[in-house]
């Protein structure tokens, strides 16, 4: 069975104390959890499990005043966390640090919580903005909240979306700075780069030390690249029956000079919501090394591009044993391509899902 997350805006001027008392709730729950696991691993020297976690905080969920469930996700969540990371310890949550996050578990057997845009969690009952229609059970979900203050509730449901007919066409794409998605017929993926756009703006407004009006720049930033990667990917699943793309690692170049670039650029972003819709909608997605695809001749296979940071600056270059005029871009594009079907990621097999680098 598959499931997609749909996303729905609280109406705030009611609900947001509740929601804001009762994620100081959870803060607790996850600190506490934090506390019982360092005292373990002091004296008995062993981690403890979810389950564990959540044996020792039964019976406080009237007195905090969230679902029995929501604790139980609370304390599986630390748990996963913990041993995903090998830590003893991690991070606190605080108001002040902390974005609010109220996870829960729905039981199918109990009267849906969700009608006429109105959700009831614990007894309460929540406003929505519906902007989707849904008639799926739904699994689990959380709220949460965005720097602005906002709450937000996603809901974890059953996804009946048919797979689309085939088409037979595939496509590589090489993601880049100068222009954010390359396609390997040609075509790019672009838009204006978001940080540029607002530097001044949010300069002043750091400088006047006005916070709010910072947490809403960055806000509307983050919403026009998720808005874009949305509408250009929807594109691509529908049109390709397989996508390749390259292992561009943007946590790694972060770290350079080119960390402003790569942000705007949101690459990670980009290939997890194809790669989400992809799996949803039954097309081949693909992760490839992409080493050497700028230099190599997509005609003939040659390595005769440019190379070495000198090399980045050319665009174009004619290779120097076919003859064949390339545009940089759209060369790595089709050797990703090429790349896809021959030569995948290693213990990532031809023809099955790939996990994102």
């Amino acid at each position: 069975m598959k499931y997609k997350t749909i996303k729905f805006r609280i109406k705030d001027s009611v609900s947001r104390k509740h929601l804001e008392r009762m994620a100081g709730s959870v803060n607790f729950v996850w600190n506490c959890c934090q506390e019982i696991s360092m005292e373990s691993i002091k004296k008995h020297g062993k981690f403890l499990s979810g389950f564990d976690l959540q044996y020792l905080t039964t019976g406080c969920s009237k007195e905090l005043g969230i679902s029995s469930t929501t604790i139980q996700a609370v304390c599986r969540e630390y748990a996963a966390i913990r041993k995903q990371y090998k830590k003893s310890k991690i991070n606190w949550r605080s108001k002040k640090r902390s974005l609010g996050w109220i996870p829960f578990v729905v039981d199918l057997r109990q009267p849906c919580p969700f009608s006429n845009n109105v959700f009831t969690y614990f007894g309460r009952r929540f406003k929505l903005w519906q902007s989707q229609k849904n008639d799926a059970p739904i699994r689990c979900g959380s709220f949460s909240q965005d720097p602005k203050g906002n709450w937000f509730i996603n809901l974890t449901i059953e996804d009946t979306k048919p797979i689309l007919i085939k088409t037979g066409k595939s496509v590589g794409i090489d993601l880049g700075l100068k222009t954010i998605a390359t396609l390997s017929d040609g075509r790019s993926l672009n838009r204006e780069n978001q940080t540029n756009k607002y530097a001044n703006k949010l300069a002043m407004a750091q400088k006047a030390r006005k916070k709010k009006l910072v947490k809403t720049i960055h806000t509307k930033i983050k919403n026009v690249r998720k808005d874009w990667a949305h509408k250009e990917t929807t594109k691509l699943v529908n049109e390709f029956d397989t996508i390749v793309v390259g292992n561009v690692s943007s946590s790694k170049l972060k770290k350079t000079r080119m960390a402003k670039s790569v942000t705007d650029a949101g690459w990670g972003q980009f290939k997890s919501i194809l790669e989400q819709k992809s799996k949803s909608l039954g097309v081949d997605y693909r992760v490839v090394k992409e080493s050497f695809s700028t230099v190599t001749c997509s005609a003939c296979f040659e390595r005769s591009g440019p190379s070495g940071l000198s090399g980045l600056r050319v665009r174009e270059w004619t290779c120097s044993v076919c003859g064949s005029v390339h545009d940089r871009d759209v060369n790595a594009a089709k050797n990703i391509l090429r790349f896809g079907h021959e030569t995948p990621i290693k213990g990532i097999p031809i023809g099955r899902m790939s996990i994102r680098p």
